[in-house]
C-alpha cells in the first residue's frame, strides 16, 4: 500500500548537533522513494529558504511556508501571499511595537533596518542570510514589496501583546520557544498542507506519516494517525502527543522511523 510521509526540516530532517543532514537519512528517504512511497517535505520555510543540499536528496514535493506554498512533482500547485496593504500594517505594528521583523515570501526574505537589530537570534539570523548571498530589500514601503509569512523576536511580553493586537487579524500566531515567533496567515498550516497533497494524489489520511521535533510541527503530528517525533524533540511534552518516539535526528531516528513503519 502507497504511503506518504512529511518531513520537517531543522531538528528532523537535520542532525540536532551540526545542521547536516545524516546520510543514513537521505539514503532511507531514497530507498523509501524507491519502494513506491511519497516523500515531501513539510517546513515552515518559504521555498527559497529551503537549501539545494535539502533538495538534492530527491523529494516527491514540497509543503513551504507552513502551507501556504507547495509544490508537487515539480509544479508550483499553490501559493498564497499577502497584499502590500496587509504587510504595511504589520511592519507598522513591529515598529511601534519595537520588535525585531524578518519577513518571508518565496522569493526573498527581508528585514526591518529603519533600526538596528536588537536580539542577539535576529542578528544571528541577518548574519547567515548575508554569509550565504541572500539579497534582502530594505525599502520596505516598495510597492512591490510583499511578503507570505513572517516571524519576530522581542525582549518582553508587552512587545508581543501589542503587536498581536494587529498581526491577530490575519495571522495565526506560533510559539517557537523563548521570545521568538512565528506567523502564518489564518486558514493555513502544516497540516492544511498534508490534506491538500492528500487530495491531489487520491489517497486516504490513514496513509500519512509526520516527522517532527518542535511545537510548530505540533499541526501536522496533531492531523495525521501517525505522527513521529525525533528524539531529540523540545519541548520534551511533545514526546506524549504522538504515536511513535523514534531515535534522535543524528543516530539514524529518520532511518528508523521509515523501518519501523515498513516503507523500507
Amino acid at each position: 500500500m502507497r504511503k506518504i510521509a512529511f518531513f520537517d526540516i531543522d531538528g528532523t530532517l537535520t542532525s540536532e548537533t551540526d545542521g547536516s543532514v545524516p546520510e543514513d537519512a537521505a539514503w532511507a528517504i531514497a530507498r523509501a522513494r524507491e519502494n513506491g512511497h511519497l516523500m515531501f517535505l513539510n517546513t515552515g520555510r518559504c521555498f527559497q529558504n529551503v537549501e539545494p543540499r535539502f533538495r538534492r536528496i530527491g523529494w516527491d514535493g514540497y509543503v513551504c511556508g507552513c502551507g501556504t506554498n507547495i509544490y508537487c512533482d515539480g509544479r508550483d500547485v499553490l501559493y498564497v501571499s499577502q497584499t502590500h496593504g496587509t504587510i504595511m500594517r504589520v511592519l507598522d505594528a513591529a515598529r511601534r511595537a519595537d520588535v525585531d521583523i524578518l519577513f518571508e515570501s518565496r522569493a526573498r526574505v527581508a528585514f526591518d533596518l529603519t533600526r538596528p537589530l536588537r536580539h542577539p537570534k535576529a542578528l544571528r539570523q541577518y548574519q547567515i542570510f548575508v554569509d550565504q548571498g541572500y539579497h534582502m530589500p530594505e525599502d520596505l514601503e516598495n510597492p512591490n514589496f510583499f511578503a507570505d509569512k513572517f516571524v519576530i523576536w522581542y525582549q518582553e511580553e508587552a512587545q508581543l501583546t501589542a503587536f498581536r493586537q494587529v498581526s491577530d487579524q490575519w495571522f495565526d500566531c506560533i510559539d517557537r520557544g523563548g521570545t521568538f515567533r512565528e506567523f502564518v496567515p489564518r486558514g493555513y498550516s502544516k497540516a492544511t498542507g498534508i490534506q491538500f497533497v492528500l487530495d491531489r494524489y487520491e489517497l486516504s489520511l490513514e496513509n500519512a506519516y509526520a516527522l517532527g521535533d518542535s511545537n510548530n510541527d505540533l499541526p501536522m503530528l496533531s492531523y495525521v494517525p501517525h505522527s513521529i517525533a525525533m528524539g531529540n524533540a523540545s519541548p520534551a511534552s511533545l514526546l506524549a502527543q504522538v504515536e511513535y518516539v523514534t531515535a534522535k535526528a543524528s543516530q539514524g531516528g529518520i532511518r528508523q522511523a521509515l523501518t519501523h513503519y515498513h516503507f523500507i
